[in-house]
C-alpha cells in the first residue's frame, strides 16, 4: 500500500465544546478531513488506536488528564506511538513551546486559531513531521 501524501484522519482532543465544534467545522468543511472529536484525554486513549489518526491535536489544559499526560499515555499505545501530535493552546511563550516539543509534540498551534487557515497549518505540521 502506498503511504499517504496528505493527512486524512485527525483526532482532536478538546474539553471545550464550542472550540471542538469550531475546529470540527474548520477541519471537515474547510479542510476535508475525517475528524474524531474527544472531550477528554481518557476518551482519546480509549478511541485513538481504533480510529488510527494521521495526526493528533491535543488541548494542553483539560480537567482530569491534561494534554501532556495524554501525550505521554498515547506514546505507550503501539498503534499511535509514532503518530505526530500537535498541542493547541493559548500558552505560547517560547519556553512553553520548547517544553511541549521536549515532551514529544511536533508543533504548537496558538489558540484562538483561525478556522480558515487551521487545515493548512495542520497539513504543514504533518509534512514537517514526516520530513
Amino acid at each position: 500500500m502506498q503511504p499517504s501524501t496528505e493527512p486524512k484522519r485527525i483526532l482532536y482532543v478538546e474539553d471545550d465544546e464550542d472550540i471542538r465544534e469550531i475546529a470540527r467545522l474548520a477541519l471537515e468543511v474547510v479542510g476535508g478531513f475525517d475528524v474524531m472529536l474527544c472531550a477528554s484525554g481518557e476518551q482519546a486513549l480509549a478511541d485513538a488506536a481504533a480510529f488510527n489518526p494521521d495526526i493528533i491535536l491535543l488541548d494542553v489544559m483539560m480537567p482530569g488528564m491534561d494534554g501532556p499526560t495524554t501525550l505521554s499515555a498515547l506514546r505507550r499505545q503501539p498503534a499511535v506511538s509514532r503518530t505526530p501530535v500537535a498541542f493547541m493552546t493559548a500558552k505560547i511563550q517560547p519556553q512553553e513551546i520548547a517544553a511541549y516539543k521536549e515532551m514529544g509534540a511536533v508543533d504548537v498551534i496558538a489558540k484562538p486559531f483561525d478556522p480558515m487557515t487551521l487545515p493548512e497549518q495542520i497539513r504543514d505540521i504533518w509534512h514537517a513531521a514526516r520530513a
